[in-house]
């Protein structure tokens, strides 16, 4: 099934716009029935005069025009009607089963909760509607059930046994509307706003949970007092609401005024959470509630701007986490991320731009080209217009734009309007899809370093030809003693070859190139292993002094690859300094000695020219850590024991990075001398992230199988842990076994392959987190991950989808494989029915 791509070029204003909605909704599991009244006035900004509103499974009982009764023309897709050329009250009454919504758009139900899903296009799946992001408009809900609970966004109006009414005064489109109903509890709390207005906080959750939402509500107003500090916006209704469920495609979902979430980013205990669990609640708590300005009250015109919300979300995020905690640490995780994820995608046959021209299912574009890459976009804009001008350009844009929905143009309009830059050119980061390569040269004559830029990008699908972009790249000057010559300066390279020079110099410098990762490309310069130790040694950036260790161990694990090199004595070396420095902090040096993924190496042989081999990837790490160990002698055994941190567990980032570098200290030492420590640790083991970090340092050295037991004894019947327990196994499991392992994972009585987070803990931590095992020569992770999505994809196609992002880079591997892996996405491209999301998704693996 090939559908017709919706393209940017063929936008055109909605016909009629919405003056007002109110909705009643009576609940029942089988037989929801939904009433719309709705508003309805022609749009002088259009042409159009033809009347049609988006609906999908939906079952129509009635329909009205100011109150006659009408017979509109009904399609799988939606309806059209003969209306009146002047403003008219539309009413529609249709019944839905959320019961048997398995899709998990719409209106659906989790463990007997009703909840709602609606971006992008699930709206549709509720009612008949405009369900588009430039129809905004107020919304007044009525509920009708017998439960407890009954929500949805905005301000409580009424409140009865078994009725509910809800208005939200603020104009939105369809997708943030929002409806939750269950047998619920809430954690309560106040927020006093900058101008001292009282804010009710509520966090609801199943009866149990109370008790885990204390950090969620603490994150929540930290975010919120933020926002205001730092961009000036208060919260605008007299009530936020969380909802956590337990069944979500998503993350969350930033509704106006009552946000849902996957429960797994709200609950956190010390028993049952680790360090990177309470700190993703504390991102995505952020990101969400930030949305409700960059999202919410300024929206997105169509889904080709998605960027405009989630990029510049992601953004305000990453800055309130980098004051959260620490921003050299925050950064270096941020860019393996978007090395990981964004770099894979953009190199492959899913590579796409920042604002795509065209797609099928929109679904398939919340991509980390969307969020990851449109964050770096910003935050370029950010070091190019300076910290101060960012801002007034900030407060312009929510001057002039709050109610509206926006495009890039809008956006980058109040930034020209501000600093009087001119940025056509640097809108070809929202234009031209894949990761620019920046080239150096450089030379050395009397006193002055002249440095050389080229930047070229490579073709992408549906992009051959690029044009030169605004690449800011942070760069300072270290002398061969190891003082900085010159701080950090932004050299903006705007053409295809451009050079800079720096004069008065006493000795030839070393660069310190892209600090901070100014920019998301890839920069290549000959540089020996000399110099990367002496960066690693010397540099004053956070993250290029990480970068430079990272390049030594990837230059190192590629010739163990490709030459049968042993490990390099001066990288242990390196490695084993940084290790003990305590002038450093625990959690950077932590990110230190780990070593780059499998995938990384993967993606550095391919690029090499090589076919990489996922089993010698896999011993060349293995046996490098191994290396390091015995480098660092007894002082491994000192760090690990003097990272233990004394007292009640805190999720503070002091804390946390303790427990990250003992845990690479544990990995480390287990490798070297067995299982002894990591079982003790896991026996006195108080806290999540103690545990698991035990558990992982076993099941790495295929050890552990009593501990794994026991631990599923201890959390059986606690979801959110199970996950990690099924998780753990599959992304450890031994290559030569992982097909097998995670086959009779999958036949545990407590795989529930319905349950998005269940299927990912095991698939995707099968496919996505064990490369060696995934990439088996025989082909059977290939053949079991397929036979799932088949399964799968009858069920929830968005997620389904999603998984198949797992054979994008099958063009990097041996001619064996590349075969293996064609006949499998053939094998599910040929399977009917295949749903429109997954479909696309096989289409562009196969052709790219």
């Amino acid at each position: 099934m090939s559908a017709d791509p919706i393209r940017l070029a063929d936008y055109t204003p909605p016909a009629y716009l919405i003056d007002a909605v109110h909705l009643t909704f009576r609940l029942h599991p089988t037989a929801t029935r939904v009433i719309s009244e709705i508003r309805f006035h022609p749009n002088p900004a259009s042409s159009v005069r033809r009347f049609t509103l988006d609906g999908e499974n939906l079952k129509p009982i009635a329909f009205a025009i100011d109150g006659a009764a009408i017979t509109p023309d009904i399609t799988p897709t939606g309806l059209s009607a003969s209306v009146p050329d002047a403003p008219f009250t539309w009413r529609a009454e249709v019944e839905i089963s959320p019961q048997t919504n398995t899709a998990l758009e719409g209106l659906y139900m989790s463990k007997g909760m009703y909840c709602t899903q609606c971006e992008a296009e699930g709206f549709r799946k509720i009612t008949y509607y405009p369900d588009r992001p430039d129809v905004m408009a107020t919304f007044t809900v009525s509920i009708e059930g017998d439960l407890p609970v009954l929500l949805s966004n905005g301000n409580l109006m009424a409140n009865a046994p078994g009725r509910a009414e809800w208005h939200d005064p603020h104009p939105k489109p369809a997708y943030l509307f929002a409806l939750v109903a269950g047998d619920l509890v809430s954690h309560d709390d106040q927020f006093t706003t900058a101008s001292g207005r009282k804010v009710t906080l509520k966090i609801w959750v199943r009866d149990g949970d109370q008790d885990k939402c204390a950090y969620a509500m603490d994150a929540l107003k930290r975010s919120m007092r933020w926002d205001e500090e730092n961009y000036g916006r208060e919260y605008d209704l007299d009530l936020f609401q969380i909802v956590a469920v337990d069944d979500f495609n998503m993350g969350a979902m930033e509704n106006k005024g009552l946000n849902i979430f996957n429960s797994k980013y709200v609950l956190a205990s010390p028993e049952t959470a680790t360090d990177k669990d309470y700190e993703l609640i504390e991102g995505i708590i952020a990101h969400e509630y930030f949305h409700n300005w960059t999202g919410n009250r300024i929206t997105c015109r169509d889904w080709f701007q998605l960027s405009l919300k989630e990029g510049l979300t992601v953004f305000r995020d990453q800055q309130f986490s980098g004051d959260q905690r620490s921003h050299a640490v925050k950064r270096i995780a941020e860019v393996e991320q978007l090395r990981a994820r964004q770099f894979r995608e953009d190199s492959g046959p899913l590579a796409h731009p920042v604002r795509p021209a065209e797609y099928k299912e929109i679904n398939n574009f919340y991509t980390a080209t969307i969020y990851e890459k449109g964050a770096e976009v910003i935050s370029m804009l950010h070091a190019l217009v300076g910290a101060d001008d960012y801002r007034k350009a900030l407060d312009l844009y929510f001057a002039r734009h709050d109610g509206q929905a926006c495009t890039i143009e809008d956006w980058l309009q109040v930034f020209t309007d501000t600093t009087g830059r001119d940025l056509s050119q640097f809108k070809r980061w929202y234009e031209q899809s894949g990761t620019p390569r920046v080239e150096v040269a450089e030379d050395w004559a009397d006193g002055t370093y002249t440095l050389t830029f080229r930047q070229s990008n490579p073709p992408t699908p549906g992009q051959t030809k690029k044009q030169p972009q605004v690449i800011p790249i942070a760069t300072g000057l270290l002398n061969p003693n190891g003082d900085e010559v010159l701080p950090t300066t932004i050299l903006e390279l705007t053409r295809a070859e451009q050079s800079f020079r720096f004069s008065g110099l006493a000795a030839r410098p070393i660069p310190s190139l892209l600090r901070n990762f100014s920019a998301p490309v890839i920069l290549t310069r000959q540089a020996d292993d000399s110099e990367r130790a002496f960066l690693l040694a010397h540099d004053t950036d956070p993250f290029n002094k990480w970068e430079a260790g990272r390049d030594l161990a990837i230059t190192n694990l590629c010739r163990m690859v490709l030459e049968q090199a042993a490990p390099a004595r001066d990288f242990t070396a390196a490695m084993h300094r940084v290790a003990v420095d305590d002038r450093l902090d625990p959690a950077f040096r932590a990110l230190a000695l780990a070593l780059p993924s499998e995938d990384s190496i993967a993606q550095a042989i391919h690029e090499a020219g090589h076919a990489p081999d996922p089993d010698a990837i896999h011993a060349a790490r293995h046996t490098l850590a191994g290396a390091i160990a015995d480098a660092m002698g007894r002082d491994l055994n000192r760090v690990y024991a003097d990272m233990a941190v004394k007292g009640a567990y805190n999720p503070d980032a002091a804390d946390a990075g303790k427990r990250s570098l003992r845990a690479a200290a544990l990995a480390l030492i287990s490798r070297r001398d067995g299982p002894q420590a990591a079982k003790a640790q896991f026996a006195a083991a108080d806290n999540m992230t103690e545990a698991l970090s035990a558990l992982s340092s076993l099941l790495s050295i295929g050890d552990g199988a009593p501990e794994i037991a026991a631990f599923h004894d201890r959390w059986a019947g606690n979801d959110l842990v199970i996950d990690k327990w099924f998780a753990l196994q599959a992304s450890l499991a031994a290559p030569e076994t992982a097909v097998e392992t995670v086959r009779k994972l999958s036949e545990h009585r407590d795989f529930d392959w319905k349950n998005p987070n269940r299927f990912r803990s095991l698939i995707a931590g099968f496919a996505m987190s064990n490369p060696a095992g995934f990439h088996h020569a025989s082909g059977a992770g290939y053949a079991f991950l397929t036979d799932w999505l088949i399964r799968l994809d009858a069920l929830n196609p968005q997620t389904t989808a999603r998984m198949t992002s797992a054979f994008e880079t099958w063009r990097r591997y041996d001619a064996n494989r590349q075969g293996l892996i064609r006949a499998e996405l053939n094998r599910l491209a040929g399977h009917q029915p295949l749903s429109r999301d997954t479909a696309e998704m096989v289409e562009r693996i196969l052709k790219g």
